[in-house]
This record gives structure tokens, sequence and C-alpha cells, in this order.
């Protein structure tokens, strides 16, 4: 089977929905984010404070091309890992892309008002999603397919997924 990569913004549902969907399928999980903090040893805000968002779109990057040659798993990204057309590109090669979307009220409710978002972590949150949103809308775009999680339970972003890709008969 094709791996199912879900991409999106912050707050969408990304982990949640993927590690149910897992369990459903039957398939393996993997946060790209969680094996970028494995290899670095510190969690995603001490690599953004100690070393930079460069350095933490590389690491992303080689995590992705590493998981991407494997199949049959559930990959949830980090919000801006499909910007880097390599990294997309890579992703669907053996996946089909998921966006899942949430309007920024909803995003800024799920995310909450603390500062573990290094992206979110200075000034208005609310400017901050709506700002990274426009800029990553276009490569949000590209996915295979997407779902707006913003009135939708886990269980039910699960239950369209699984629908769709029923409907594409992708699922060797």
């Amino acid at each position: 089977m094709k791996n199912i990569v879900l991409t999106g913004f912050m707050g969408t549902g990304k982990s949640s929905v993927g590690r149910r969907l897992a369990r459903e399928l039957h398939l393996k999980f993997i946060d790209t984010d969680g094996l970028i903090e494995k290899e670095a040893g510190i969690n995603t805000n001490g690599i953004f404070e100690k070393f930079g968002e460069a350095y933490f779109r590389e690491m992303e990057s080689k995590v992705i091309n590493e998981i991407s040659t494997r199949r049959d798993m559930v990959i949830a990204t980090g919000g801006g890992a499909i910007v880097n057309q390599q990294n997309l590109e890579a992703l669907k090669r053996n996946g089909i892309v998921i966006c899942l979307t949430a309007s920024i009220d909803a995003i800024l409710s799920r995310v909450g008002s603390g500062d573990e978002r290094p992206l979110l972590s200075r000034g208005d949150k609310k400017e901050a999603i709506s700002n990274l949103l426009k800029q990553r809308e276009p490569f949000y775009k590209k996915a295979d397919f997407i779902i707006d999680t913003t009135t939708k339970t886990v269980g039910e972003v699960v239950e369209e997924i699984k629908e769709k890709l029923l409907a594409m008969g992708d699922r060797q």
C-alpha cells in the first residue's frame, strides 16, 4: 500500500488523525517532527532556538527522504514540510498526500496560548497564523486532496479519508 501522507498547518489534526488512521488501517504511524526531535535530542522549539529554522528544515528534508522510500505507513509532516518542492515530490512518489485545513480561529483555539509553537512564539498569534497560511496555501493546494477539519471530529476526518482512498482505488 502507498503511504498516506498528512500535511497542513499546525493544529489541523495531522497527528491525532494520523495515529487513529494508522491504527484503523493497521499501518505504522510516523510523525516527522517526532523523528527530527529524536535525532536532534531536543524538542522542535529547542531546535529553532538553538539552530534556527533553516537547520530544522534541513533535518526535515533528510527525514522525509529517508521515510518516503518505505511503504505501508501513515506519515504526519510538519506544517511547512511541503513548502520545499523536493519534499513534496519525495512524499508523492510513494504516497497519497492529504492536506488537512481548518479556520484561523479553530487553529488558534487548538494550538493554545503557550509558546510551544516556535513560528507563533512572537507577536500576535492570529496574525502570525494568517500570514503563514497565506504563504503556504499555494503549496497545500498541491496535495492530492484537501479536508477541512474545522467542524469535524477526528473520527469523521478518518472516515472521510478512508472513503476518499477507497474512491481513488489507490490502496495497493
